[in-house]
């Protein structure tokens, strides 16, 4: 049992020389989500616009942004665009859904789905931040089923988690955007 301890020591000793022989150099840091950075404090996220076919998508992907930005808990949220330091708004561009994989019968058993947001975020000043459409682009694969219903939801589904996917990522480029 001791083997085993000084062997796990060993290694976090070495994982922390590395980080600290190679990551700073290489301009990773930690992010500090406790602290805000200058200058914003709080940030509205409106409602986007929504140019796809999917009805409703873009009450999903607000209220996957709110929780986001409360999850990290670092920004006050506000309802109203003019009290915040930030306002995150944007479309939804497009929805695509393709078959991906399929059985010997020539069924799908997975279907994939791409969503494209463009996200436009403006400091109070009138600053617009600019967010990198790679950032807001992302696909999700989900199971068919020979149940529409389950279908449905499945599909469902995989559109929540792509609408949490693109918050995080926007959220990180958005309070990366404020540091020094």
């Amino acid at each position: 049992m001791g083997v085993i301890g000084a062997q796990s020591r060993r290694a976090v000793v070495c994982a922390l020389v590395l980080y600290l022989a190679v990551g700073p150099s290489c301009g990773y840091t930690l992010v500090d989500y406790e602290s805000p950075p200058e200058g914003l404090t709080s940030v509205s996220i409106l409602t986007f616009a929504n140019e796809s076919y999917e009805p409703g998508i873009e009450l999903v992907l607000a209220d996957a942004m709110r929780r986001e930005f409360l999850r990290r808990g670092a920004l006050k949220l506000r309802d109203d665009p003019e009290a915040a330091d930030l306002v995150v708004s944007g479309t939804i561009a497009r929805i695509v859904t393709q078959s991906r994989t399929f059985s010997s019968v020539a069924l799908v058993l997975e279907w994939e789905i791409a969503l494209a947001v463009n996200v436009v975020a403006t400091r109070r000043d009138g600053t617009v931040i600019p967010v990198d459409l790679g950032v807001t682009v992302d696909t999700e694969r989900y199971l068919a089923s020979a149940d529409i219903e389950a279908t449905r939801k499945n599909r469902e589904e995989a559109l929540r988690k792509l609408s949490a996917v693109l918050a995080r990522r926007t959220h990180d480029v958005l309070y990366e955007a404020y540091r020094p």
